[in-house]
């Protein structure tokens, strides 16, 4: 008896090992095992193990809390603290002390602050840059805002500063704001959050609100006459897909015309998504999360007929911020492949992709801690921005 007792524990230890190793290499356990994927590699791709030592060259140092970087054209970066300053990074890599001035007013509460930060596609000519904000509205509430400015010559100062978005209707609640943007053949595509209270998460499915949205506007904000919903009664024209959470990242795809937009789950869910016009992504109906409590979401289900399946999704989650296309000489074995910044547990996430479905994942760098956001210089060395009272602008090489 105890042979047999001792053989059919090591038995199901040997089963039990690689299971826990698998679940340690994705991070643990999911936290909703019944939910299995709409497709092959939704979630838990293949972990690929790079064959490169990287290189991590601290860039700008003491910055508070920054949310978004953009590569300048000529060199040099612009960066947002979410306290509400812009910062310039010179071409020669030194933070330049004085912020630029005229900067809006931000809303400096929980989530909300100065966020992202992009330049116009002809940046050289026009000196316009665009900002994503948390803009007070009065009485302590406060919506995802965009704007447009235009950036003088030394570097020092913002004029003509114009919102061309303000999400409708105002929140009492300071979370879930979004926001990317991103500029792409002739308009602006705007992220935004529900705002994560359990009344106001609902909005995320209602088209006279254009919270847990992606919004589509010109450059100047006017509303595009083939969005989606133009025209339909008691919907706003600038939306261009619906039923997200908080979407804080976005990126195009380079040598296509796909913007692919990342977003933070609840309890498991997060969630890695290709913008379709007038899309329904779900939220909060379904989920591959849970709320942290630990109750379902919405229906219960993770998929629904008539919503759209992400691309990946992760369980437990990376909690993502900003991410990009890896593009450039450096570290090009990687070009094609997308490269996210994780806040939990912190570090870098790699995807490697065939068409729109991922085929591999590496984490990696998790000394880092929170990267809040990842851009890709001209070079093809990764940007990270660590999220931290005394955060940082690093740069990603390869040996």
């Amino acid at each position: 008896m105890l042979i047999k007792s001792l053989s059919a524990t090591l038995f199901v230890a040997a089963l039990v090992a690689p299971v826990a190793a698998q679940d340690a290499a994705y991070g643990g356990p999911k936290n909703v095992p019944e939910f299995a994927p709409a497709f092959e590699n939704q979630t838990r791709a293949p972990i690929m193990q790079s064959e490169v030592s990287l290189n991590v060259e601290e860039i700008a140092t003491g910055l508070t809390h920054p949310w978004g970087i953009a590569v300048m054209p000529n060199g040099g970066y612009l960066v947002t603290e979410r306290e509400g300053r812009l910062r310039h990074i010179d071409a020669q890599g030194n933070l330049v002390d004085a912020p630029i001035e005229g900067v809006p007013q931000v809303f400096n509460r929980r989530q909300g602050g100065l966020l992202d930060v992009a330049l116009a596609p002809d940046f050289e000519k026009s000196r316009v840059i665009f900002l994503t904000y948390s803009k007070p509205m009065g009485s302590g509430t406060s919506s995802t805002a965009a704007a447009r400015a235009v950036l003088s010559e030394d570097m020092r100062t913002l004029t003509q500063v114009q919102d061309i978005f303000v999400q409708q209707p105002p929140s009492p609640t300071p979370m879930h704001y979004g926001s990317r943007i991103v500029l792409h053949n002739g308009f602006a595509y705007i992220t935004t959050g529900e705002h994560s209270s359990r009344q106001e998460r609902e909005y995320a499915q209602h088209l006279d609100k254009t919270y847990g949205k992606v919004i589509r506007v010109t450059p100047t904000g006017e509303t595009p006459t083939d969005n989606p919903f133009v025209g339909q009664a008691n919907a706003i024209d600038s939306i261009y897909a619906l039923g997200l959470r908080n979407l804080q990242g976005a990126a195009l795809r380079p040598g296509t015309d796909d913007i692919w937009v990342l977003g933070h789950g609840p309890r498991g869910g997060d969630e890695l998504n290709k913008l379709q016009a007038g899309a329904n992504y779900g939220w909060p109906v379904v989920s591959y999360g849970e709320t942290y409590g630990g109750r379902p979401i919405g229906s219960g289900k993770p998929r629904a007929e008539g919503f759209t399946e992400p691309r990946y999704y992760w369980d437990p989650v990376i909690a993502p911020g900003g991410f990009d296309f890896k593009t450039g000489d450096v570290l090009s074995d990687w070009n094609g492949n997308i490269i996210a910044s994780s806040l939990n547990p912190g570090g870098i996430v790699r995807l490697a992709l065939d068409g729109d479905t991922v085929t591999g994942e590496e984490r990696l760098l998790p000394e880092l801690g929170r990267v809040r956001d990842i851009e890709i210089d001209k070079d093809g060395s990764i940007l990270a921005l660590t999220d931290s009272g005394n955060g940082k602008v690093v740069r990603i090489t390869g040996e």
